[in-house]
């Protein structure tokens, strides 16, 4: 079985003391279904609902009167007995049920029984579901494998990675030896990606034409999906969705729209991105004006870059063998292009909004995140030129912006020169946003208004 970071937070909800529910999104295939299933045996009883496969249960709760009568349907289609305190009930494709909303507050307030709720992203519109009033539910969103995911599922040792942290928080070189081995697997990364069905059929055969295979397979289902919702909207998703290879692979990264349409105008297509991203398919990285906090102030909104979701479906989507241009490290292909998309994939997959900074006087930065209170600038470099770098120079010496660090990610060791960290581009892996800690408790002194 493949672990995953996101079984720590089943595992929160399991010993929580609190009446909540679960809601689990993500897009198709990114593994929520198993992961689910598999916490599942950690209860006496496990019961599972999928509204899309069981029509009937679509109208389930359909008029109610009240949780009795809600429990009493479900003990109906239930496949499993339902024991008070030790069951777990999965309620999946919950966005075919439109009255879960209601319903699932009734039930977490009756509190016999925990509940997890999923959703496939692609394709739904989950904002109804999510609206479920502060207190009942909880909301966390699955992505493909990040890179520390497949290092592990490929069986490298904890020992390993806890000293690569280290070397990254030390600012410290790595062991060559080690280095070279992790930079191989992270090519590995590049062709295999985070789609759980095709890192296990790597480690199954270790044959990466029934990978491609997997993710072909994967794409078409994306595909199928697109046709099923898009005649309604009349939205160019599956004209988006083929472009996004090609137009990362251009000089300048950004989605020149003129190609979809000459008569572009950017409103018109505007849901057809919002709906590529809320469906967790493509990954939109906003321009920023300014490298200042707080970045969403700054954002652009119709000038960005669309990576996708996962680099490994990126890399089967550019066919012509490039699978095996990547690890012959061959000169004629785009590594930046596919490194980008593995560093937006990353910062994504540990909680930051992705933007990048672009000026006509001071050039072009890959990333910017907020960090610590300030903007870290982070620059993806796939050649051996990576300590050339003008516009990252030009920000950092920028007094008006006041930026403290930057890093660069590349193909070499750890190094350090000035406000600059050269870092190893799989230590993308460790890249945290940093989370208040503890409670935040504020208090002064009323007295001179409440009359004291």
């Amino acid at each position: 079985m493949i672990s995953r970071k996101i079984e720590k937070e089943l595992r929160r909800f399991r010993d929580s003391a609190e009446k909540k529910a679960l809601l689990i999104t993500g897009a198709r295939q990114v593994g929520k279904t198993f992961i689910i299933r598999e916490f599942g045996k950690q209860y006496e009883s496990f019961v599972e609902i999928n509204f899309y496969e069981n029509k009937s249960a679509q109208s389930l709760f359909e008029n109610a009167k009240n949780s009795q009568d809600l429990l009493l349907r479900l003990s109906a289609v239930a496949d499993a007995p339902l024991i008070p305190g030790k069951t777990l009930i999965f309620l999946d494709e919950v966005q075919e049920c439109k009255e879960i909303v209601t319903a699932i507050k009734f039930l977490v307030e009756e509190g016999s029984y925990r509940y997890i709720l999923s959703g496939s992203l692609l394709g739904v519109d989950l904002k109804d579901i999510r609206s479920v009033p502060v207190g009942y539910m909880d909301v966390l969103e699955m992505y493909p494998l990040d890179f520390e995911e497949f290092a592990y599922a490929n069986r490298v040792s904890p020992t390993i990675i806890e000293a690569l942290r280290k070397a990254f928080h030390d600012r410290t070189p790595v062991n060559e030896l080690v280095h070279d081995k992790m930079m191989e697997l992270f090519r590995l990364y590049l062709i295999v990606g985070g789609m759980p069905s095709a890192v296990m059929r790597y480690l199954e055969t270790n044959n990466l034409q029934e990978v491609v295979r997997e993710q072909r397979s994967i794409i078409t289902m994306y595909k199928r999906d697109i046709a099923r919702y898009d005649p309604e909207e009349k939205l160019y998703l599956e004209d988006i969705f083929d472009l996004i290879p090609s137009e990362l692979n251009s000089k300048n990264k950004r989605f020149v729209l003129k190609k979809l349409n000459e008569n572009f105008k950017f409103s018109r297509y505007s849901n057809s991105f919002l709906w590529l991203r809320d469906a967790g398919v493509a990954l939109p990285t906003f321009c920023a004006n300014e490298p200042t906090v707080p970045l969403l102030l700054s954002k652009s909104t119709n000038l960005f870059k669309l990576f996708l979701s996962d680099v490994g479906l990126l890399a089967a989507m550019y066919m012509n063998d490039i699978q095996i241009k990547i690890l012959n490290r061959e000169k004629d292909i785009n590594f930046g292009a596919i490194y980008e998309n593995a560093a937006a994939q990353e910062l994504k997959a540990h909680g930051f909004d992705l933007y990048y900074f672009n000026s006509k006087k001071q050039g072009e930065l890959d990333f910017l995140v907020e960090q610590a209170g300030t903007i870290l600038p982070i620059e993806i470099k796939s050649g051996k030129d990576y300590t050339k770098h003008a516009a990252l120079s030009n920000v950092l010496a920028n007094a008006d912006y006041a930026i403290p660090e930057a890093y660069v990610f590349h193909n070499g060791n750890v190094s350090t020169s000035e406000k600059v960290t050269y870092l190893p581009i799989y230590m993308l892996m460790f890249m945290e946003r940093q989370k208040m800690e503890g409670d935040l408790i504020y208090k002064f002194d009323l007295g001179v208004l409440q009359g004291e």
